[in-house]
């Protein structure tokens, strides 16, 4: 499928890779200097940053306020497992929502829904409610459903060439979410001390208000194209694509080892005997980690590949797994987190680049709400079996649970290089 832009030739090929050695192959193209100057993604990036930091405070004190709430210790990453429930829920009702009515309706609805998380869980800590806190964090995953939908948005601002910068610079906007997030909690977690946590939530509902205030100026250069398009393959074709499952594959495996030791972190350093401060500079660091390399990663996709910078993210999460088997000092949880956060932003933008690459621009939003309903989906085991496995085997067994699924993903990927030139060379 071939278009064109003010730049020159693009090509859309749903079974190659997206990298820099395949799109000369469409044409002459050349990836502007001015992505860093482009107000839409520059926008996004700053929602993503405000926006990221209302999920940083939830994994940041949601399961350490679980287990203040809840009846049993069992339960205490409940909240956390229904924000991941509230994720997954929420995947294709937004894409339903952008296919219909566009972009902002969804960013709008997913804004609205963070100054809910932020007001009922406030609530639920005043009137001490563990279900009001899980309803409240059930609002949460929605809210990062809409945001995590950001790096896609970014691909419409821009020309097809520039896909995977613009998706990577989005998302080095968690750099500042990684910061304001567990400064939120620093500063605001014991303001009101009979309801510990409770200004933190609702200064969270604040900044989603800002976000709201920001995402207004987002222009897109293809939503309407988007929007009017009424063809396009069905979504069993769309599937068949063998790139596009590895990628899911991918993308579920960074994202569900992520969720699973960053869900348990917190609580096992607070059963460390190591100080709420410590495992607030822990999560920081850790979507730090997250989200710092985006600043390159786009580059490294489009020189290496995305298949590549997949493999190298899941090299870095067994390293994280390492690290937490090691030891339980404060020092070997922050490594552990740090090497978690690199290893899912190189794993997740890969897998990310993997699937703009499989769908043409009119099969966008159902392509992106099937692979992130998947991807969320699986995460949901990872939270609800966490605490549970945290409470009865403690933090080695967490870590080492990590293991197999990395190891399948690594399969998947190596299977993909072995079949790609194969297939070339038919």
């Amino acid at each position: 499928m071939y278009g064109s832009t003010r730049q020159g030739k693009f090509c859309f090929t749903p079974d190659l890779d997206f990298t820099a050695v395949d799109l000369p192959q469409c044409g002459q193209f050349r990836l502007a200097t001015l992505m860093k100057f482009n107000p839409s993604v520059a926008r996004l990036a700053f929602a993503q940053a405000l926006s990221g930091a209302n999920s940083t405070v939830v994994y940041a004190t949601g399961a350490i306020i679980g287990n203040m709430l809840s009846p049993r210790p069992e339960l205490a990453t409940l909240p956390i497992s229904v924000f991941v429930v509230g994720m997954a829920l929420s995947t294709l009702p937004v894409g339903a929502l952008t296919r219909r009515f566009g972009r902002h309706a969804a960013f709008l609805a997913g804004n609205v829904c963070g100054v809910l998380v932020g007001l009922l869980a406030a609530a639920a800590l005043v009137v001490n409610s563990f279900a009001l806190f899980c309803i409240a964090m059930l609002f949460g995953g929605a809210y990062a459903a809409v945001v995590l939908t950001f790096r896609f948005a970014a691909a419409e601002c821009v020309p097809p060439a520039e896909k995977s910068r613009a998706l990577s610079i989005v998302m080095a906007g968690g750099v500042a979410a990684g910061v304001v997030g567990p400064q939120l909690v620093s500063s605001t977690m014991n303001l009101w001390s009979p309801h510990a946590y409770a200004v933190t939530y609702a200064a969270a509902a604040a900044v989603a208000i800002l976000s709201a205030v920001v995402l207004r100026g987002v222009r897109f250069e293809r939503e309407v194209a988007v929007r009017s398009a009424r063809n396009g393959r069905s979504a069993r074709e769309i599937l068949r694509q063998p790139q596009l499952l590895i990628a899911m594959l991918c993308g579920v495996v960074s994202y569900m080892t992520m969720n699973f030791m960053m869900t348990s972190a917190p609580l096992a350093m607070e059963l460390c005997g190591i100080p709420r401060l410590y495992a607030n500079y822990g999560i920081e660091m850790h979507v730090i980690a997250m989200y710092a390399p985006s600043f390159f990663t786009g580059r490294l996709i489009e020189r290496f590949g995305a298949l590549t910078i997949v493999m190298t993210g899941l090299g870095l999460t067994v390293l994280a797994a390492i690290a937490g088997i090691s030891g339980e000092s404060a020092q070997h949880f922050w490594a552990a987190l740090v090497l978690l956060g690199l290893g899912w932003n190189f794993g997740f933008l890969g897998a990310s680049a993997m699937v703009l690459a499989s769908h043409a621009p009119d099969e966008a939003p159902r392509v992106q709400s099937i692979n992130d309903f998947i991807v969320f989906g699986a995460m949901v085991v990872g939270s609800f079996v966490s605490g549970s496995l945290l409470a009865s085997f403690g933090w080695l067994t967490v870590t080492l649970l990590m293991l197999p699924p990395v190891f399948v993903a690594a399969l998947g990927l190596t299977w993909l290089l072995w079949a790609r030139p194969r297939a070339v060379s038919r």
